[in-house]
């Protein structure tokens, strides 16, 4: 159980989280916050304990032990245009990486489009959903999912999971951790906004694959050469011999 108090104490944020809704499950938070009528407020927070349907990108399931973790989205309603999705995406990624070095000295690791890695193993990933009209975002969530106290996780997995408390070997404050990881989240959203080239500097910096030669996978088509570079929306630079390619989404690993 979530101790709301605690998190409002540490939340220092102007508009992010200030509308909460906390639940106790529900079939994910992505969902939640599209369907709903109730909360439509630029900034608000959907966290549930446990989602029946938690989702990843590609329609992938997100699992999650009831309770253990941070499973959360967040609604944007601020002008944004479709051309800053993917900086958002990338700035949720920040956001999630500097809250970890910051409370636990995690050396922490990005991979394109939407994984936070530690030492390899994922720990956390986002995943943006939109609704739109023409070239103007209507609603924009963005989805976060950390494995912050879970040891145990069962399945086959694309890239091994881990959590913070395996990581720090301590239990974690999911309270402490929620609050930064929302301050920072804001701080970080105003740069997207003011400075995306900013945050495609600071993104860059944590990402090992750029200049190696990689694998992407993409609706059952395999294309292979170097990540050259991230351009100026937040999508990959592939080259290969024949050409440059500019790749919005796609499953990104080191060529065997």
């Amino acid at each position: 159980m979530l101790k709301l108090e605690e998190f409002n104490i540490k939340l220092d944020t102007d508009l992010i989280g200030r509308s909460f809704v906390y639940l106790e499950e529900c079939d994910s938070t992505n969902n939640f916050l599209f369907n709903t009528k109730d909360y439509n407020h630029h900034g608000t927070v959907v966290l549930s304990e446990y989602q029946s349907k938690g989702k990843g990108r590609k329609d992938r399931t997100w699992e999650s032990s009831k309770g253990q973790n941070l499973t959360l989205s967040i609604l944007l309603r601020k002008d944004i245009k479709s051309k800053l999705l993917g900086i958002i995406n990338l700035g949720a990624s920040l956001a999630v990486a500097q809250t970890l070095e910051n409370l636990y000295q995690l050396d922490v690791e990005l991979k394109w489009p939407n994984d936070v890695l530690i030492k390899r193993k994922k720990i956390a990933g986002i995943l943006l959903e939109s609704s739109s009209k023409g070239s103007k975002i209507e609603k924009l969530v963005v989805g976060i999912g950390i494995n912050v106290n879970q040891v145990g996780f069962q399945g086959k997995f694309i890239i091994p999971p881990t959590s913070v408390k395996k990581e720090f070997h301590e239990t974690i404050s999911r309270e402490r951790l929620l609050s930064e990881l929302l301050n920072n989240f804001e701080e970080i959203l105003k740069i997207c906004f003011d400075n995306p080239n900013k945050i495609i500097e600071y993104w860059k910096e944590r990402c090992d694959m750029i200049g190696e030669h990689i694998k992407v996978v993409e609706n059952d088509e395999s294309k292979f050469g170097i990540f050259s570079n991230i351009d100026d929306e937040g999508y990959l630079i592939l080259k290969s011999k024949d050409k440059t390619e500019r790749i919005h989404f796609g499953d990104v690993s080191l060529r065997q």
